[in-house]
């Protein structure tokens, strides 16, 4: 039995242990936290969103950049201190531009592969994750971006997902509560939420059950790779997987592989709710606002999570009043009946390839993968890469001709 250590236990470390422990493989997780999913899978916005596909990549998006940079409110904010890695992600991320729809398509396609994968785990782990099937319902406060949103739904098509549009009147029935100025939105059926957390360190334990091996509380001090023999922390393995989040690029560099992430702060907020008035006035359905990009999943009966904004500011996980308040404001003035007595937030740092594609595929060194820069859809796209990285490790030990370095590949819709 070959023997494999995965990297990181976020969402995407504990769902690639599942699927090697599925294929036989003896496998040992290593994380630097006491618990699993502790980092960038601990809040996020809960949404299972292949209708969130479409890449960051374009132009519209640069110039947005350009003109929030100097409100500390704006959805997107850059700090203007230069450092090479940033310059040469932003780089990275401008070269991408002209592949923005054949990524936005394949990214769709991964997402909707995503789903059957993340509904057998929670079936044969048996887990509880306050899953709901609650569709997801983009909405619009301005006509320019309706219109934009009508092209990214045919890219999202070609994918594989099925979003149609609804008018005004239907955005309000589908979200009754819901308070300001319409011109429409989209709808997503198949879409869900759920917490990813829950998922994440449920999944852990069941799988230390089955006789993974959790190395918690370790800080990865060494690691190398030599003649298809990875060593970490002193331990031999004949292949390891990368799945570290943002520590990712630094691994990376020990093995002899340029994995250029950069960590995108992303926060929340959890809106606590006890009150009967708070509970009603609260949407069941998931929602994304375009313009403010806010996201809002309803995470079991009292929990009403709100999420959004991207902030480029180096690997600082600094939790600012002045980025929560807005999410607060959104909740306030979208929902009025829903009381921001009793909220909790959060920051964590999303794992962003320039190309905004996770990185799934082989390294230099034999035997060893990456799983990885899943960015914003990290809780989205897990469960498909985590089986496109494990059926690779197999078909390396399975497989005696040379292999190649890079990435996944897959057919779209």
């Amino acid at each position: 039995m070959k023997r494999i250590a995965v990297i990181g236990a976020g969402i995407t470390g504990v769902t690639t242990a599942f699927e090697l422990h599925q294929r036989g493989f003896e496998v040992v997780v290593y994380d630097r936290n006491r618990y699993a999913a502790m980092e960038t899978s601990f809040a996020n916005g809960g949404q299972l969103s292949a209708s969130n596909a479409e890449v960051w990549n374009t132009v519209a998006t640069v110039l947005k950049g350009i003109k929030w940079m100097a409100r500390h409110d704006a959805p997107l904010l850059v700090n203007p201190r230069p450092s090479w890695h940033k310059l040469s992600w932003m780089a990275e991320f401008l070269a991408n531009i002209p592949k923005y729809q054949s990524n936005t398509i394949a990214t769709a396609a991964l997402a909707v592969q995503s789903r059957k994968g993340m509904t057998e785990m929670a079936q044969i782990a048996g887990l509880n994750f306050d899953w709901s099937p609650a569709g997801i319902l983009h909405f619009y406060k301005k006509q320019k971006d309706l219109d934009h949103a009508r092209n990214v739904t045919e890219l999202l098509r070609q994918g594989g997902v099925d979003r149609r549009e609804l008018s005004v009147d239907e955005v309000r029935q589908k979200a009754p509560t819901l308070r300001g100025d319409l011109v429409g939105g989209f709808w997503t059926e198949s879409d869900s939420t759920g917490d990813i957390h829950k998922f994440t360190f449920e999944l852990a334990q069941w799988l230390s059950a089955q006789g993974v091996q959790f190395q918690m509380g370790q800080e990865i001090s060494q690691l190398h790779s030599k003649n298809g023999v990875t060593t970490v922390n002193g331990a031999r393995f004949d292949g390891a997987v990368v799945c570290a989040g943002v520590g990712s690029r630094s691994l990376a560099r020990k093995l002899g592989d340029r994995v250029n992430i950069y960590p995108v702060k992303g926060y929340s907020i959890t809106v606590n709710m006890a009150d009967s008035v708070s509970l009603s006035g609260a949407p069941q359905v998931s929602l994304l606002d375009d313009d403010a990009k806010i996201v809002t999943s309803r995470l079991g009966k009292g929990r009403f999570r709100v999420a959004g904004t991207a902030e480029f500011n180096g690997y600082n996980r600094d939790i600012r009043a002045d980025r929560i308040a807005p999410l607060t404001k959104w909740v306030e003035t979208h929902f009025p009946d829903v009381s921001t007595e009793n909220v909790t937030p959060w920051a964590g740092l999303r794992p962003m390839m320039p190309n905004m594609m996770p990185k799934v595929g082989a390294g230099r060194a034999e035997g060893v993968f990456y799983n990885t820069g899943h960015g914003h859809l990290g809780w989205t796209l897990s469960a498909a890469t985590a089986g496109l990285v494990a059926t690779q490790v197999q078909s390396h030990f399975q497989n005696s001709k040379p292999r190649t370095s890079g990435g996944f590949s897959f057919k779209t819709a």
